[in-house]
């Protein structure tokens, strides 16, 4: 320990300069009610790197956090039936946030705090993602569609340093999503639907952005919430890789 000569401004780092602290409080909006429900689809097996990443994950403060569990089904009836059920629980239903957190997808500690961030100094959004790509070498960032071409369209989109980009659609595997959003009558259901049939194929995802954008719904990708993507098994490369 180094020698030291104790004043009497004990006071502490935060209320050296109590507006900026204040500013700092009000701009992440924590004492706002930021209660979630996680939904995680998984076929009963989660390797443990991804395990130990959610275990890791900061939570708001003294706020409701649900997790929920989809076991066994296939991934689009996994997030429609369970958000069918969400929004008929009472307690649950007035949660202001759904997570998806999908089983091969490792936020980083402070992921959720900052899409919770994101979200509250960018309302115009109904939804904002952490940046993972698809497995494999040549892997693209799951940032869907360049919002600037005002055709609907779901091409990868390069991501950004330290910034926000808007896109049509977005993968699944930590999202944060308005609750309010799913109340929209509007919108068709099942809201996420794995296509394979004769009008053509599309994973559950960009189904449900397809119809969430033409109801006025707009997403984002957070590229400062960087999210490895899991390889289980080593098919697209090593056993233990991460993306």
């Amino acid at each position: 320990m180094n020698p030291q000569i104790i004043s009497l401004d004990l006071a502490g780092k935060h209320n050296s300069n109590v507006d900026e602290s204040a500013k700092a409080i009000k701009k992440r909006g924590i004492y706002k009610d930021q209660s979630t429900v996680v939904i995680v689809p998984a076929f009963g097996s989660v390797p443990t790197k991804c395990v130990a990443a959610w275990r890791s994950l900061i939570t708001p403060p003294n706020q409701a956090v649900y997790w929920l569990w989809a076991l066994g089904m296939e991934v689009g009836e996994a997030y429609s039936q369970t958000i069918e059920q969400v929004l008929v629980n009472p307690q649950l239903a007035k949660c202001k946030y759904i997570l998806t957190l999908e089983a091969d997808n490792a936020p980083p500690p402070d992921g959720l705090l900052r899409l919770i961030e994101q979200m509250e100094e960018h309302p115009e959004y109904d939804c904002i993602g952490g940046l993972y790509w698809t497995k494999g070498d040549g892997g693209v960032p799951q940032i869907w569609g360049d919002r600037k071409d005002p055709i609907c369209n779901f091409r990868p989109q390069p991501p950004v340093t330290n910034g926000l980009v808007e896109c049509w659609g977005t993968g699944m595997g930590f999202n944060l999503f308005r609750m309010e959003m799913f109340k929209d009558e509007r919108l068709r259901k099942p809201w996420f639907k794995t296509k394979a049939d004769a009008t053509g194929v599309g994973t559950q995802d960009l189904y449900a952005w397809d119809d969430f954008q033409k109801n006025g719904h707009r997403c984002a990708i957070d590229c400062n919430v960087l999210v490895g993507h899991y390889d289980l098994d080593g098919k697209f490369g090593s056993p233990d890789t991460m993306w």
